[in-house]
């Protein structure tokens, strides 16, 4: 038929196949690609289950296996090892990018290097290196482990780009954005988490909280840990986020104020006081960016600021990163009970969000519903896509002022102060300025060191002296460790309501630590800098092996802070031994002697007390072995003869409730650390009258005191994990002491002893609300007792940290001695923030309390806080020693430190027959 077309219908019928021609080409190149998608692994035919669908978890292994799947399947993602968790785990990043951006990584990598430390480095250089480099962005979830769906998200997410890199959504992404990805901030955590969560659906347990931490010891302060570095896991993602200086920093959590779905900056008040400008407005666009695309994607419920996430703390692993002129944030999506489904309704809702009203920051209020893991990662998803949609588009403008945000900073401080902090090498422990700098040389701050004697606003400091000159690029991350806090009185009104920290309100390193540090307020000058040698070392090149214990001197394990250069170059004066005998005597004054007592303990040397001297002695070590110990601890001591008064030999127990506290974990990770050796008592070990035969010393971190006598509630977690000490275990307890045992209460834990154990104490807080009482998490100054065990090594004012603390007074018939007490008349706030310093004035800190034939140890402060109150870590210590016949030496005590008798309690007579002779 087609031979009897005219000329017109020949055309036609050439046309129509060159048409057909054309759409046979234009479907080749889907079929092409959807062979080539082919080849990429599915989540859900590695890991076995639909991820993200109800009452499914992948565990950290399932992700890896998966993830080493699409790197072998794709050009496009590059799996890299970065260092091993406290469990042993090894752990990964992957990167996600072109295949020609991944051929040019180290390239891209050096240019971010450039940016970040821009150090000689013109206006016109850093804008040619904007345009030629990319946009690096780390995103993560996972962080706190029970929050499930980020980690979950990061396999549907790395799936998604890839297999859509060439539409129009991703090429841009893949071509400007060098993406590394974490399948999970915290393996060790995920798998505790899935594991339990796993052997519980379809049970009565299903949505049970864990009875332990999903960290070997710190559980959800995970993320209080970026400046202390004191978590290895905190160690190993600093060390990553130095290589790469990332442009933009994004890590998911769970969950959101509700009824509202995600939360996202800007954030709360107050911000932190050093925060960069330009880089808390990149985070404000950035939060707004994702807000816009949820809206987009008909995803209702995103909210902005509020009263909750505020980002004063720079503890936050996801926020100190903006002291190192990075827009890094954290989101909060909402979360129900790991991967079980949940529907709400208005009545689930609070009052004032019942009436769905439109906000202004609240645009579209959510309405109830279905809430399941899939929906939290749909969530998650589109605003980690419109992360990296916005460094795409705007990807010279985050390079260009992560330069601008350096030079800013170093413009700054070469015109006001603080010009330098100087830390001088002699302190009373020569090794606590060391665990100081190289946690913030680990964090990148530049160090020097004096190279002769120099003399600054009318002081000569020797050669060795440590100075921290504040015209360098990260000098606000170390004022804001560095610095006193003040936080900000927020009320709208003298009368109302107190804006209280979402976390710590104060927590100045040098205070905290009992370091020396001094402020440069006048301008460095060319003489002095001309002295200035910067600190380097030799860095360790592998961190393969976190057992074996490479540098001593810091409390560290394993490789520590040493894979960094400067932190490696960072030494203590060297330890000394003076004097001749058979016995070592070691001052309390520095922290590393209980490292060595640690080791006496396990190896059975003889330890003893001195009370006159406040040391204590060790025998029976030959010389060689106490040379290592000077060497290794950088420890000064001296030989000599006698033995002390007293003998120190202690079984420590810790009590390690089912509740999981992170006050406990911190206090098992300082013990584990200065190898101190304890044994843990559990609920069921409370329930035999045996805890004197097992024994010296039982303590109780901070617990909340309900939460120690219930525990966890019968019917919300398996039998054996529910309850606490109950009557029997207080029984038991009490008998413990009454026997000659000493228990020792830190915190809140005190109030559980003064009411289980009724002792003659008062704490004269315990019903004062918290607009007349709020210490905030914050330093205050106290002043010890100088003649008792627990307070030596202790200044007669030092510094402690308390956090919800009580304050206390003695009642009648209170035999015993007070250890520390708040001055009688000002403010003792050092750093924070705090309301009702009328509650503390004259009243006591600490208390011994005569119980039977033993002791309670009252602490009304955090010896251990976090890691980070190193000057109080003695205490702690000296009263895990504090038994047998220690508490009965006589010494001469002043009345003064007998008994306290509130300054709020007129009714009480101010009389006590008292010995001042006689403990």
């Amino acid at each position: 038929m087609l031979r009897f077309q005219s000329l017109t219908n020949q055309k036609k019928y050439v046309f129509s196949e060159f048409i057909l021609g054309f759409v046979l080409l234009t479907l080749i190149f889907p079929v092409d690609l959807q062979a080539q998608n082919s080849s990429i692994p599915h989540p859900d035919d590695v890991i076995g289950f639909e991820v993200g669908s109800d009452f499914h978890l992948a565990t950290y292994k399932q992700s890896i296996e998966y993830f080493k799947k699409l790197d072998a399947a794709s050009d496009l993602v590059e799996m890299r090892e970065t260092g091993k968790t406290s469990e042993g785990r090894t752990w990964y990043y992957v990167l996600i990018s072109s295949k020609e951006n991944l051929g040019k990584i180290d390239h891209y990598k050096e240019i971010s290097q450039k940016l970040a430390h821009p150090k000689g480095m013109s206006r016109e250089e850093a804008k040619n290196l904007a345009v030629e480099g990319k946009a690096i962005v780390d995103l993560s979830g996972g962080l706190h482990a029970s929050e499930v769906a980020g980690a979950q998200h990061i396999i549907t997410l790395a799936h998604q780009i890839v297999t859509e890199a060439d539409t129009k959504k991703f090429k841009p992404i893949l071509d400007n954005v060098i993406l590394v990805l974490w399948p999970s901030l915290n393996p060790d955590g995920q798998d505790i988490i899935v594991n339990w969560y796993m052997s519980n659906v379809g049970t009565h347990y299903e949505t049970a909280r864990t009875p332990w931490l999903y960290q070997k010891y710190v559980g959800h302060d995970n993320n209080r840990d970026a400046y202390m570095l004191n978590m290895l896991e905190s160690r190993v993602v600093g060390r990553t986020w130095r290589e790469w200086e990332p442009n933009v920093i994004h890590v998911h959590h769970q969950s959101s104020p509700f009824p509202t779905r995600i939360w996202l900056p800007p954030f709360a008040e107050p911000i932190a006081p050093q925060t960069p400008p330009i880089v808390a407005r990149e985070v404000n666009m950035i939060g707004m960016a994702m807000a816009q695309e949820l809206e987009t994607e008909g995803l209702p419920g995103a909210v902005h600021m509020g009263k909750g996430f505020d980002a004063w703390y720079p503890g936050y692993i996801d926020y100190l990163p903006v002291m190192q002129n990075i827009p890094s944030f954290w989101t909060e999506t909402a979360l129900y009970r790991y991967a079980t489904p949940y529907f709400y309704t208005i009545r689930d809702f609070p009052e004032h969000r019942k009436d769905l009203r439109v906000e202004s920051l609240y645009n579209s209020p959510w309405k109830g519903g279905w809430w399941r893991l899939s929906d939290a990662m749909q969530y998650m998803q589109t605003a980690s896509i419109a992360v990296l949609d916005y460094s795409a588009k705007y990807k010279e403008t985050l390079l260009f002022n992560k330069y601008q945000a350096a030079v800013t900073t170093i413009e700054k401080y070469k015109n006001e102060a603080p010009y330098a902090y100087i830390i001088p090498q002699k302190q009373r422990d020569p090794v606590r300025p060391v665990e100081l700098l190289k946690r913030l040389a680990f964090n990148g701050v530049k160090i020097s060191q004096l190279d002769q004697p120099m003399e600054y606003s009318g002081v000569t400091y020797p050669k060795g002296t440590w100075v921290i000159p504040m015209d360098q690029e990260f000098a606000e991350m170390a004022r804001q460790v560095l610095d006193v806090q003040v936080y900000p009185d927020l009320r709208e009104s003298p009368d109302g309501p107190l804006e209280q920290p979402y976390d710590a309100a104060g927590w100045t390193l040098p205070f905290q630590m009992e370091v020396d540090v001094v402020t440069g307020t006048i301008p460095l000058t060319d003489v002095f800098r001309e002295a200035l040698i910067p600190v380097e070392g030799n860095p360790l090149n592998t961190t393969d092996d976190e057992e074996q214990d490479l540098n001593k001197t810091d409390f560290a394990p394993g490789a520590g802070f040493d894979t960094n250069k400067v932190a490696a170059g960072i030494k203590p004066m060297s330890g000394t031994l003076r004097g001749n005998g058979s016995t070592l005597w070691l001052d309390p004054a520095q922290n590393n002697i209980f490292r060595v007592l640690g080791e006496a303990i396990k190896n059975g040397y003889s330890i003893g007390y001195n009370s006159d001297t406040k040391k204590y002695g060790v025998r029976g070590v030959s010389r060689s072995k106490i040379n290592q110990w000077i060497k290794e601890y950088a420890i000064h001591a001296s030989m000599g003869s006698g033995y002390g008064d007293s003998k120190v030999k202690s079984r420590i127990g810790l009590y390690r409730p089912w509740t999981a506290s992170m006050d406990m974990g911190w206090t098992r990770w300082l013990l584990d650390n200065f190898g101190i050796p304890y044994a843990s008592v559990r609920d069921m070990d409370f329930k035999s009258n045996n805890l004197k035969d097992r024994f010296d010393v039982i303590v109780m971190a901070s617990e909340w005191p309900g939460s120690i006598e219930n525990g966890l509630e019968p019917g919300s977690a398996p039998p054996e994990y529910a309850g606490g000490l109950g009557e029997l275990g207080i029984r038991n307890l009490n008998a413990f002491v009454e026997q000659g045992g000493t228990l020792i209460t830190l915190n809140r834990s005190s109030d559980f002893a003064i009411n289980a154990l009724h002792l003659p104490v008062k704490n004269v807080v315990d019903k004062v609300g918290r607009a007349k009482f709020f210490t905030g998490g914050s330093i205050v100054q106290v002043e010890t007792n100088p003649s008792h065990p627990v307070m030596a090594g202790m200044l007669q004012k030092s510094n402690v940290f308390v956090y919800n603390s009580p304050v206390f007074s003695t009642e009648e018939g209170f035999e015993g001695e007070v250890l520390a007490k708040y001055q009688k008349k000002g403010s003792p706030l050092m750093s924070g923030f705090l309301v009702g310093e009328e509650y503390m004035n004259g009243n006591a800190v600490a208390l011994d309390v005569n119980h039977g034939k033993g002791h309670v140890l009252l602490f009304g402060y955090q010896p251990q806080w976090r890691g980070q109150s190193m000057g109080t870590f003695r205490t702690l210590f000296n009263a895990l020693l504090y038994a047998n016949d220690m508490p009965n030496v006589d010494r001469e005590v002043s009345e003064d430190w007998l008994f306290i008798q509130s300054n709020l309690d007129k009714d009480k007579s101010n009389n006590k027959d008292v010995d001042p002779n006689k403990k």
